[in-house]
């Protein structure tokens, strides 16, 4: 799991989430991320399960900056390549406060307390909880797949009408 700002998503989503980086404290953790390691993002600053991707090949270094930290000299240099898997409207992200207190990994927190849980960048999971938050994105983000699948059918059948007709006319 991935915790971090909003300011900090959007400037992943507005690359493409092809890509993100990962804060000093944790650049073993990014070091031992390989290709097909999933990642959950949390927002922090909204409390709120926002996306899931996929690592797409080995970490690497490089001190561009790209993300906002308080401390000017944090640049995010462990690196991953990803790919989004499911990210569904902001109304649709899933509140933090109602499944937080749920997850088996804040078990040792109190359930008031449960985000103290979730303190640094990076964190890893259980499967089922991973699995849980995906699944309750994906309902919502489901739907536009259909929608976009549904375009593409259309247009696959006009396509195919199109070669008929020209066929017919030769």
């Amino acid at each position: 799991m991935i915790n971090t700002t909003r300011e900090n998503f959007e400037i992943t989503r507005q690359r493409g989430f092809k890509l993100l980086g990962v804060d000093a404290p944790n650049r073993r953790k990014a070091s031992q991320m390989v290709s097909g390691d999933r990642l959950l993002f949390y927002v922090s600053d909204y409390r709120k399960f926002a996306a899931t991707a996929t690592v797409k090949g080995k970490g690497f270094q490089n001190g561009s900056k790209i993300w906002k930290h308080h401390s000017n000299r944090e640049r995010f240099r462990s690196r991953v390549n990803i790919e989004l898997d499911v990210l569904p409207d902001e109304e649709h992200w899933v509140d933090g406060l109602q499944v937080g207190p749920t997850l088996e990994y804040v078990k040792r927190w109190p359930p008031e307390m449960w985000d103290l849980a979730l303190f640094g960048m990076v964190h890893i999971i259980s499967k089922r909880d991973f699995d849980l938050l995906e699944g309750e994105l994906s309902r919502y983000a489901d739907d536009e797949v259909e929608e976009y699948e549904a375009v593409d059918e259309d247009e696959d059948e006009e396509t195919e009408q199109d070669e008929v007709e020209v066929e017919a006319a030769a």
